[in-house]
């Protein structure tokens, strides 16, 4: 596997973090007659090291034919400890993640300063209709509104590139002083993207930034959830979900220069390799947009006539998880775990009934999208802005799921999915 978004020395500090933690074990796996751990949900995302003393990151495998295997019992600690410590993701440039919850909130006198502008801003996302992009949507809306800056378009690429480059001209002829934006491809709309700073108006990145832009220079900032410790709670909640013993599979996105889903991919990958050592990842496939469901039921279906006793695939986000369970489903394979890193409707839905998906490690859009909208107002009075902003990750299993999406989203959760974890 490719570490080219990873320096070695900061692969190893990652693995080091989110490894076992001996002093703070819960034996928790699946077949245990355990009580499940609440994670705790309003976790402190302060950069504060976590002191990982007497424990390795390597464990060794298990011998014990029909027992858990090797690192089941520091699973929990495991998780909790990637949610009480660090940022576990790196900026595409090497930047230093800068905790969201450490940048202050705007003074009256600059969020006035703000609405005297007038001014205008727009939105451009990668693959609209989900859950995930209708609460970035929401998160943006009700922070611009907050000050007064007139949101003048909001375009969908449908998951096409070519479609994209097409809406970020549609943006520019439209002369708005703020572009929010998630590159679908980071490279082929570069020179788009760097047209919106050539016009004179301010951009900021949603999860990662075009390729060849510079931050400070040809864009604000980029704000992203913390996806290598999604990845990596995926992991954790797969070995759980299987006792830490047998064959898993993972499908991620085609495109490597996608840095944040290309993060969780490593996230899952690392953490079953330095953690598990009766888990081997026998499958690992990548698929495209924009039929992400469709096409991650046609590569899961694979894998399970290839692999009959594969026991868990991870997908890099719900959509493909959506897939990844109708896979299962049509090949009678019930006791497949599926985990994933979002929180859509759906994927909620399986978690809390107990149907195939057993967690995710979740994204924060709402929030996010309120800080992408909150630094690029900034910027229009002069404030600086960190080059790379994360939100923190957030586990989720059938335990927590109803307390996650409040968190995800701010609004109540849904009847549906209320009824489903009756």
């Amino acid at each position: 596997m490719s570490n080219r978004l990873l320096t070695p020395g900061r692969s190893t500090q990652l693995r080091q973090r989110h490894g076992c933690l001996v002093d703070q074990c819960t034996s928790h796996h699946k077949g245990v007659n355990a009580m499940k751990k609440r994670y705790s949900i309003a976790a402190p995302i302060a950069l504060a090291g976590l002191v990982l003393s007497g424990c390795s990151a390597s464990v060794e495998p298990s011998t014990e034919t029909g027992a858990a295997g090797a690192g089941c019992d520091t699973v929990d600690a495991s998780i909790q400890a990637i949610l009480d410590g660090e940022a576990l993701s790196e900026g595409v440039n090497g930047e230093t993640p800068v905790a969201a919850s450490t940048i202050p909130d705007l003074t009256d006198e600059q969020v006035a300063e703000i609405r005297a502008l007038d001014a205008t801003a727009a939105l451009v996302i990668q693959l609209g209709g989900n859950d995930w992009s209708n609460a970035q949507i929401a998160g943006v809306t009700e922070e611009l509104d907050r000050l007064g800056i007139e949101l003048v378009a909001t375009t969908d690429a449908q998951g096409d590139a070519v479609k994209q480059v097409d809406d970020i001209e549609t943006v520019l002829a439209l002369e708005p002083d703020l572009v929010l934006a998630i590159p679908l491809d980071p490279v082929a709309t570069a020179p788009s993207f760097r047209q919106v700073g050539e016009q004179g108006a301010k951009l900021v990145f949603i999860d990662n930034p075009a390729v060849g832009l510079e931050p400070g220079v040809d864009y604000v900032s980029y704000v992203s959830a913390d996806n290598y410790a999604n990845g990596a709670i995926g992991a954790h909640l797969a070995a759980r979900g299987i006792d830490c013993v047998g064959e898993v599979g993972s499908i991620r996105y085609t495109d490597e220069q996608n840095i944040a889903v290309y993060q969780r991919y490593q996230g899952f990958v690392e953490t079953i390799a330095a953690n598990y050592p009766d888990i081997e990842v026998v499958a690992d496939r990548d698929i495209g947009a924009p039929d992400f469901a469709g096409n991650a039921e046609r590569t899961a279906s694979a894998m399970l006539t290839q692999y009959p006793d594969l026991k868990a695939i991870w997908g890099f986000f719900d959509i493909p998880a959506e897939g990844i369970i109708q896979a299962a489903k049509a090949a009678g394979r019930s006791d497949l775990v599926v985990t994933t890193a979002d929180l859509g409707l759906n994927i909620g839905v399986a978690i809390a009934s107990g149907e195939l998906a057993y967690g995710t490690g979740s994204q924060r859009p709402f929030d996010q999208g309120v800080m992408e909208a909150r630094l690029g107002a900034g910027a229009l009075i002069g404030l600086d802005a960190p080059p790379y902003v994360v939100l923190p990750a957030l586990a989720v299993d059938q335990d927590n799921v109803l307390e996650a999406w409040t968190e995800v989203y701010r609004v109540e959760p849904p009847q549906e999915l209320v009824d489903a974890a009756q």
